[in-house]
């Protein structure tokens, strides 16, 4: 299958990618790394008249750590984002979530945030966005503004951008000293879209300062999903973890699962039931849960992940 006649324009600049933007905004798409897009126009599932090739404009391949921020440029790549030491230290989750998209070699031409602009609720960095209280940063030739996932999601594969605007990055809050963050989800094969998945972060009281042995204490937890909801929605879970110490985490396991299969709202499909779905999530964050409260602050491990991935399988 090919996509319908469209016009292809490569704009040099962010000022030029605006221009054109502000003209055929309603009548085009923007494309970086394709890897959702071009199926979609293959399949003729759109049919925009003119495609905005961004790939040749300077100014958004920016992939730096700025303070507690990690800001991620509209043409960096998920695997680059997923292999870059700094932000990788910043805020591990970001690795530990992307090593479940898709395959190496869509990550190597797919955009992070093209994968947040495209709003798929089976999407990992959206979520990740979501949790991380991260945002997105949009231009038009109206001007700027920075809108949080919260105002940017509208729906399943709906954002509340207007058609001449362009996010020109993303920003990811690192961790702060005392949390700890991981990422999971089972699929049915590798590669596939999780038929679940959980992201999580673990607030201690552990600030790196020398306690004299006593051990750390929790005092927050939140929780994202994929694949369970139509966007990405987060819970915020203190009240059933605030004051546990971090070797009492199987008193809390039940209550925490509970309130997660409670709050998720999974659709069913040839793939797996909606009960399905629920108790796969409900498996999926006692296991992250649990992992979490053994390792060190920072984020997740790869071990952790694929030891994850090998017991939902069997």
């Amino acid at each position: 299958m090919k996509p319908s006649p469209l016009r292809i324009h490569r704009p040099k600049t962010i000022e030029e990618i605006l221009e054109l933007l502000s003209v055929h905004g309603t009548s085009g798409k923007i494309i970086a790394g394709g890897q959702s897009l071009v199926p979609v126009l293959n399949m003729r599932l759109a049919a925009p008249r003119n495609l905005i090739d961004i790939t040749s404009a300077a100014g958004l391949d920016e992939l730096e750590v700025v303070g507690d921020e990690i800001r991620v440029g509209a043409l960096v790549s998920h695997r680059r984002l997923e292999r870059d030491p700094a932000t990788t230290s910043a805020n591990p989750i970001l690795a530990d979530a992307l090593r479940h998209v898709a395959h190496p070699a869509i990550r190597n031409r797919g955009t992070t945030v093209g994968s947040i602009a495209h709003a798929d609720p089976n999407g990992e960095m959206p979520m990740i966005l979501a949790l991380t209280g991260g945002w997105v940063e949009v231009r038009s030739v109206r001007g700027a503004r920075s809108l949080t996932t919260e105002s940017l999601n509208v729906g399943p594969l709906e954002t509340c951008l207007e058609p001449d605007e362009l996010i020109t990055s993303a920003v990811f809050p690192a961790l702060r000293p005392g949390q700890r963050a991981g990422f999971d989800e089972l699929a049915r094969r590798s590669g596939d879209y999780g038929l679940a998945g959980v992201g999580m972060i673990l607030s201690t009281d552990d600030n790196g300062v020398d306690r004299a042995g006593a051990e750390a204490t929790i005092t927050g937890l939140k929780a994202g999903f994929v694949s369970v909801t139509d966007i990405p929605d987060i819970i915020e879970l203190d009240e059933f973890v605030a004051g546990t110490p971090l070797s009492q985490v199987s008193t809390i396991l039940d209550d925490v699962i509970s309130a997660i299969k409670g709050f998720i709202d999974p659709g069913g499909d040839i793939h797996a039931s909606a009960d399905y779905r629920r108790h796969l999530t409900g498996v999926i964050a006692g296991r992250l849960l649990k992992r979490l409260s053994r390792q060190r602050d920072g984020g997740g491990s790869p071990a952790g992940g694929s030891e994850m991935r090998q017991e939902g399988a069997r």
